[in-house]
């Protein structure tokens, strides 16, 4: 028996194989019946938006393009799918396309920072159908995931405002270490300040954050002094990081620390809130330490943070873990629109796609987003349209540099402030209104009869 890899770690030789069993036998059947090269159209989209979300905020095309380039079967693993014995009758083809095989063809996405609604695709796969089929697994996970984190992050940061900080605190709460990392950085990307994850911080060029733990003071409380030698011995390697006063008795930590500073022992930057009311605590610590940056954490989001400011809280940053990482999914969903150039569809109750290859016109008026319009992409864009769906990559080649995070910050901010005030309302939102072109309605009435059709004549 083969020893188990425990590890579980996860190399680029490995992203082929990170995919659904049943992507690899329906590349099995379409190369057996000749199919695998036909060229075929995928969307990645959602059928409807997450309950009181007006919006998504677009995250992950960076992974996917590095993805995508480095799409690779290794023999070993080509080998390790072979003892497993299901594909014994799997068609001599199929070996030879996995064995030479690497992806080719062309991806058009919406940038990433930019607000999607229900029905419009964050994708577009051009390709051989075997290599669309199989990259469906690793795109709905990097897009869902990020898509939702960068999401909260848009609203918390929509709704405290641009002088707070924010900082993404979620690394232990997050569903999986390689998810910690697309935590961080979709949380950045969207408008958070930085992160406690020091790896993450590091591969983002950017310098990690955070204060202190409880452990600290209850260690030297415990061994070898009190909770004001704690702040003490931590100030004197950190001076200009945030305190944690709430081990024991927060008002009494900041009365304590409020006598330091009056007699000149010690200069408190800021201190940080974890636990009680946050809102009474918080403006007992301003009269005490008027010039300290106060922080709160504790299982924060949008309501709370919201709750906090019109409670007259007298907060300056939060720290955001659980609720910013984990949530209500994004239910992204990818299926065949085209093949050999015949439109496709599911037409099944309550999920019934729409056929063809699309674009997504948004209209701008005076700064502000109005509307959008799914079409055909073969559709030119009307008076105060523009384009979403942009070629990112041609014939398995990136078309650009990946893209500052900066940047996708600055656009997710944009986007953020050209939808309404309806659209960006936390309770019972309204998403922006998404026209169907008529030539997409007429496409999807089209093939709709064509199956109709079809079916008639095989009874």
């Amino acid at each position: 028996m083969k020893l188990e890899d425990q590890e579980l770690s996860l190399g680029a030789e490995d992203y082929s194989l990170l995919t659904d069993l049943y992507q690899l036998t329906m590349a099995a059947c379409y190369a057996g019946e000749g199919l695998a090269q036909q060229p075929a159209s995928f969307e990645l989209f959602v059928r409807h938006l997450p309950n009181n979300f007006g919006y998504l905020i677009a995250m992950g095309l960076a992974q996917v393009l590095d993805y995508l380039e480095k799409f690779r079967f290794t023999p070993a693993g080509i080998e390790a799918l072979q003892a497993t014995g299901i594909f014994e009758d799997a068609p001599a083809q199929f070996w030879e396309i996995l064995a030479n095989g690497r992806f080719t063809g062309d991806l058009w996405a919406v940038p990433e920072g930019t607000a999607i609604f229900a029905n419009e695709p964050f994708l577009r796969v051009e390709a051989p159908l075997w290599q669309a089929q199989l990259v469906e697994t690793y795109l709905l996970n990097t897009i869902n995931y990020q898509t939702l984190v960068a999401t909260r992050a848009a609203r918390m940061r929509d709704v405290a405002g641009d002088k707070a900080t924010l900082l993404e605190f979620g690394t232990r709460r997050a569903f999986s270490p390689q998810a910690s990392l697309w935590a961080a950085r979709a949380s950045m990307a969207a408008g958070l300040d930085a992160t406690s994850n020091v790896l993450a911080a590091l591969k983002l060029g950017r310098k990690p954050t955070g204060t202190m733990a409880h452990a600290l003071v209850m260690a030297i409380a415990a061994v070898s002094g009190s909770e004001q030698d704690a702040f003490t011995a931590f100030y004197r390697y950190f001076p200009n990081s945030p305190l944690l006063i709430d081990t024991y008795d927060t008002l009494r930590a900041a009365e304590g620390l409020a006598k330091r500073v009056n007699a000149g022992e010690i200069q408190v930057t800021g201190v940080r809130l974890d636990s009680g009311d946050l809102v009474a605590l918080s403006q007992k610590v301003r009269s005490l330490l008027p010039d300290a940056i106060i922080f709160a954490s504790g299982d924060l989001d949008e309501y709370e943070i919201a709750r906090l400011k019109s409670a007259g809280a007298c907060i300056d940053g939060y720290g955001l873990g659980t609720r910013l990482v984990t949530g209500t999914p994004v239910n992204g969903i990818y299926k065949l629109v085209e093949i050999d150039g015949i439109p496709t569809m599911k037409q099944a109750s309550n999920k019934a796609t729409y056929p063809g290859r699309k674009q997504i016109y948004r209209q701008t008026i005076e700064g502000k987003f109005t509307k959008d319009r799914l079409s055909l992409a073969s559709e030119s864009p009307l008076d105060s349209e523009h384009p979403l769906l942009q070629l990112v990559m041609k014939q398995g080649q990136r078309l650009q540099l990946p893209e500052a995070l900066e940047n996708i910050k600055k656009r997710t901010a944009a986007t953020v402030a050209s939808l309404s005030d309806s659209t960006r309302q936390l309770n019972d939102p309204t998403p922006l209104p998404v026209e169907i072109s008529e030539a997409l309605q007429q496409l999807k009435q089209a093939t709709q009869q064509r199956h109709k059709l079809e079916a008639s004549s095989k009874r």
